[in-house]
This record gives C-alpha cells, sequence and structure tokens, in this order.
C-alpha cells in the first residue's frame, strides 16, 4: 500500500537528519518539499525523482500528491520536526492518519534549548510565525520560560516590545538564536529591554528566560 511519508528534516544542517528520514528521502520516486529543501536533498535531475515544491498554494501541492499516490509513496520534507507547525496540519485535513507515516526531526527550538543547556519540558512554547499568540499564553508567570517563533513582521525586536507590554520585568533574559546547525550560526544573549537597541531579526528563534535570582556559574 501507497503512503505518504511525513519526513523530518532537522534545523537545516544535513548532520542533524535522522537516518531514517535520509533512506526515505534518498529512496523516494516522488519528493515533495521546499526549495532549499530539494535543493539539498533531492537527488540530481534525471535521477528518476519526482519533485514538487511547496508553495503557498497548498492546495496544489495536495493535488499532486493525491495523483502521484496513485502510483508510489510520496515523500514530503518537512522542516524540523513534523509535529510542530509543519504541513503535517494541511496533510490531515487532505488525507486519513491511516495513510501517513511520519519520521521525527530535530527541531530548531529544540536545538536552540539544547545550545543554552536549557531543560524545556516546562517551556512554554510559543509561535509568532503569521499569528499572534492568544493573550493568556503572553501573560507573565514568575520563573516562565518562553521559547518563540518570529517571522519578518515579530521579530527580535517587535517580540520583547510585546512581552514588556504584558508586564514581563525589563531584565528578563533574552537569547536571539539565528542559523541554527550552520557555519554562521549565532546566538546573541540581551535582555529584553536590550534587545530593543540591536539589530532586527525574523525568522530566528527566541527563548525567554525570567530567572532573575539565578547566577551564572563557570563549569568549576
Amino acid at each position: 500500500m501507497n503512503e505518504i511519508i511525513v519526513a523530518g528534516i532537522g534545523p537545516g544542517h544535513p548532520d542533524y537528519i535522522l537516518p531514517a528520514a535520509a533512506r526515505a528521502i534518498h529512496e523516494a520516486k516522488v519528493l515533495v518539499g521546499g526549495r532549499r529543501a530539494l535543493a539539498q536533498f533531492a537527488r540530481p535531475q534525471g535521477e528518476g525523482q519526482l519533485t514538487m515544491a511547496v508553495t503557498g498554494n497548498i492546495d496544489s501541492v495536495m493535488q499532486f500528491i493525491r495523483e502521484n499516490l496513485e502510483l508510489s509513496s510520496v515523500v514530503v520534507m518537512v522542516s524540523g520536526d513534523p509535529g510542530y507547525f509543519s504541513l503535517l496540519d494541511a496533510l490531515r485535513r487532505h488525507f486519513p492518519p491511516a495513510c501517513l507515516r511520519v519520521i521525527p526531526g530535530l527541531s530548531a527550538m529544540q536545538l536552540a534549548f539544547a545550545r543554552l543547556a536549557l531543560p524545556w519540558h516546562e517551556a512554554r512554547l510559543l509561535s509568532f510565525h503569521g499569528r499572534v499568540p492568544a493573550e493568556e499564553r503572553l501573560a507573565h508567570v514568575p520563573g516562565a520560560v518562553l521559547g518563540m517563533l518570529t517571522d519578518r513582521t515579530f521579530t527580535s525586536k517587535t517580540i520583547p516590545a510585546v512581552l514588556l507590554a504584558h508586564d514581563w520585568p525589563p531584565e528578563t533574559r533574552l537569547f536571539i538564536c539565528a542559523r541554527l546547525s550552520y557555519e554562521d550560526e549565532q546566538i546573541v544573549a540581551t535582555t529584553l529591554s536590550g534587545a530593543q537597541k540591536l539589530p532586527e531579526m525574523g525568522g530566528v528563534i527566541l527563548i525567554a528566560v525570567d530567572e532573575t535570582e539565578e547566577k551564572e556559574r563557570d563549569c568549576k
């Protein structure tokens, strides 16, 4: 039975993709993904792999998958982990879950917390990517940790302003995590108030930590 294999490709660098996902992508006869993912992981043209780039026209992508699913399984590449703000939602609206097989991946959010050696099991994860979180999700709670997805509108400058307007302390630590997993990866440590003085960055991960009493320690 043909199936739709939803493969998480991690935060970007091939070192962070699971072997199961890499194998599914390599063996795929039909491969769907963003242009950057196709350029990075698809087989060279002429090697028997039919591809389609995901654009804003999701309906055409779903139609392409449906038509090709009659002949072969289809591998759909999504950045990060399929279960975290990915095309998986749309696929579930168009196809029954029994048609889907998901290969998990490492999300940029996970990698950001790992880079900071910061547990995230109690973190509040928010997305400002094309949306605004509900008011109650933005409320300040002492000791809270936020992990936030950004876009070109909600950025490293505008999101701290939103949090300050929701009574987060200006001295709340803020980590701006950009290009995670790549050679030019950058993590900037600042505060909610200090972020206003730094260059604006979108498409990054922001982590806010309200732990003002915690003192920095060395590794000894």
